[in-house]
C-alpha cells in the first residue's frame, strides 16, 4: 500500500500549488485573479484533492487500496468560505470524509456471510477432533486405511482452525491488514498449504483403494512412504511456487494487505487441485468397474472384496464430488456486484466449503460400520459393569423355591 500512496501523491505533486497534509489555514488559503478565495490542491495521505472555490465541495473516487472501500463511490472534502479546508473539531486538523466509502449494507452482508464460514468450520472441527479421537484410541481400528484417515483429518482439522484464524485475526481487524506484517502473510501461506493437503490426502485415499482392490501384492511399508510424500510433500512443492511468485513479482498487490487480494497467481493452486480430484474420480471409476466384474464373477471365484472396503469405496465417492463442488461452482460466479444470484453464490460457497470437515467425519468415521461396532462394544462393557449379579445364595434360594412348588417327576411323590 505504501507503494500506491507514493505514486499517488508523485502525480499529485506535479501541480505547482499542491499542499501536502496542510493544517495551516494560512498555507491553505488561496487567491484567483478575480480576487476570489479557494482551497489549494492538496494531498491528504490517500487522495489528491482540487483547488477547490471558497464553500465549495471538492469530491474524489473512493481510495481501491483500501479494505473495505468501493470504489465506485465518492468520498468529499468541504471549502470553508474563507478558504480553508474543513478542519475535524476533535482533532483539529484538515478532514476528508471518507465515511461514505463504505457499504454499510454490503458490510453487514459480508459479516452475515462471514459468520456462516466461522460456524461451518467450528462445527468442522470439533467433528474431526471427535473423529480423530476415535481413531486413535481404539487400537483395533489402526490400519492403513485408518491411517490415511487420521492424516486426512488432521489436514482437515489444522485447515479450519488456521481459517478461524483468519477471519478473526486478519479479516475483521482492518488494522492488521493495513500493517500488513510478515505474520499474517505466513498464516496465508500455512492455510493454502493445509488447504491443498486435504485434496492431496483425499487423492491418497482413492490411490490406496485401487491399489487394495487392483494390485492386491504391494508392500505396505514402501506405499506408506508414497503416500506420506504425496500428502504432505507435495502440497509444500506447490506452495513454495505460489509464495516465490508473488513476491518476485512487481505488482504492489501481490503482497499487499496480508495477501488477502485475489492473485492472479491462484491458478498454481487450481490446478493441482483439479488434477488430484480428476485422478481419483479416475481411480474410483475402475475400482467401480473391479467391484462389478468381481460381483459378477460370484463368491467362488477369487476372494472378493471386504465389506469394510465396499464401504470405504462408498464413502469415497460420495464425498469426492463434495470436496470439488466449490471448484465446479466457482466458473459460475457472478462478476456484477448487483447480480441478484450473487448472495446466492455466496451463501452456498460459505456452506459447501466450511462444513466439508463435518461430512469428512460422518461418511468417514461416524458412519464407518467398524467404528460403530467398537463403540458398541465399548458400551456394552462399560454398561455391564453396572449391571447387578446375583450373589450364590439368592440364587440357591431362588432354585431352591422353583423345585418345591414344580410339579413331582415320575417315580416322585409330592409331600
Amino acid at each position: 500500500m505504501e507503494l500506491i500512496v507514493e505514486e499517488r501523491l508523485k502525480q499529485c505533486t506535479e501541480s505547482p500549488d499542491v499542499v501536502k497534509n496542510s493544517s495551516s489555514p494560512a498555507e491553505a488559503r488561496a487567491e484567483g485573479d478575480d480576487g476570489r478565495l479557494f482551497c489549494p490542491q492538496v494531498f491528504d495521505g490517500w487522495s489528491c484533492w482540487a483547488k477547490t472555490a471558497a464553500g465549495g465541495v471538492a469530491e474524489t473516487a473512493c481510495p481501491d487500496f483500501i479494505t473495505g472501500f468501493d470504489p465506485s463511490r465518492l468520498a468529499h472534502k468541504v471549502c470553508n468560505s474563507n478558504g480553508t479546508w474543513f478542519t475535524h473539531p476533535e482533532s483539529g486538523k484538515p478532514w476528508s470524509n471518507y465515511t461514505t466509502c463504505v457499504n454499510l449494507e454490503d458490510l453487514e452482508w459480508r459479516r452475515q456471510v462471514t459468520k456462516i464460514y466461522e460456524t461451518g468450520y467450528a462445527i468442522s472441527l470439533a467433528a474431526i477432533i471427535a473423529s480423530l479421537f476415535i481413531f486413535i484410541y481404539f487400537k483395533s481400528l489402526r490400519c492403513t486405511r485408518i491411517m490415511l484417515h487420521i492424516n486426512l483429518f488432521i489436514s482437515f482439522a489444522t485447515n479450519n482452525a488456521l481459517w478461524i484464524l483468519w477471519y478473526r485475526l486478519v479479516v475483521e481487524q482492518p488494522s492488521v491488514l493495513s500493517d500488513n506484517e510478515v505474520g499474517c502473510a505466513l498464516l496465508h501461506i500455512s492455510l493454502h498449504y493445509f488447504l491443498l493437503s486435504n485434496y492431496f490426502w483425499m487423492f491418497c485415499e482413492g490411490f490406496y483403494l485401487h491399489i487394495l482392490l487392483v494390485a492386491t501384492f504391494t508392500s505396505e511399508d514402501k506405499l506408506k512412504k508414497w503416500l506420506y510424500l504425496c500428502g504432505w510433500g507435495l502440497p509444500a512443492v506447490v506452495v513454495v511456487l505460489y509464495t516465490t511468485l508473488r513476491i518476485t513479482d512487481h505488482d504492489p498487490l501481490e503482497t499487499s494487505e496480508c495477501w488477502i487480494h485475489e492473485s492472479k497467481f491462484n491458478w498454481v493452486l487450481v490446478v493441482p487441485v483439479c488434477l488430484s480430484l480428476a485422478a481419483s474420480f479416475t481411480f474410483l471409476c475402475n475400482i467401480v468397474r473391479v467391484l462389478i466384474v468381481k460381483l459378477r464373477a460370484g463368491p467362488h471365484v477369487g476372494s472378493g472384496p471386504s465389506p469394510s472396503a465396499l464401504q470405504a469405496v462408498r464413502a469415497t465417492l460420495l464425498l469426492l464430488p463434495l470436496l470439488g463442488l466449490h471448484y465446479l461452482i466457482t466458473p459460475f460466479r457472478p462478476e456484477s456486484t448487483t447480480h441478484p444470484l450473487l448472495k446466492t453464490y455466496e451463501v452456498l460457497s460459505a456452506v459447501f466449503t466450511s462444513f466439508q470437515g463435518l461430512c469428512v467425519a460422518f461418511l468417514f468415521c461416524f458412519c464407518n460400520g467398524e467404528v460403530i461396532t467398537q463403540i458398541k462394544r465399548k458400551w456394552n462393557l462399560h454398561v455391564s459393569q453396572f449391571r447387578p449379579r446375583a450373589s450364590s445364595f439368592t440364587a440357591a434360594t431362588t432354585v431352591t423355591f422353583i423345585r418345591s412348588t414344580a410339579a413331582p417327576l415320575p417315580g416322585e411323590e409330592k409331600v
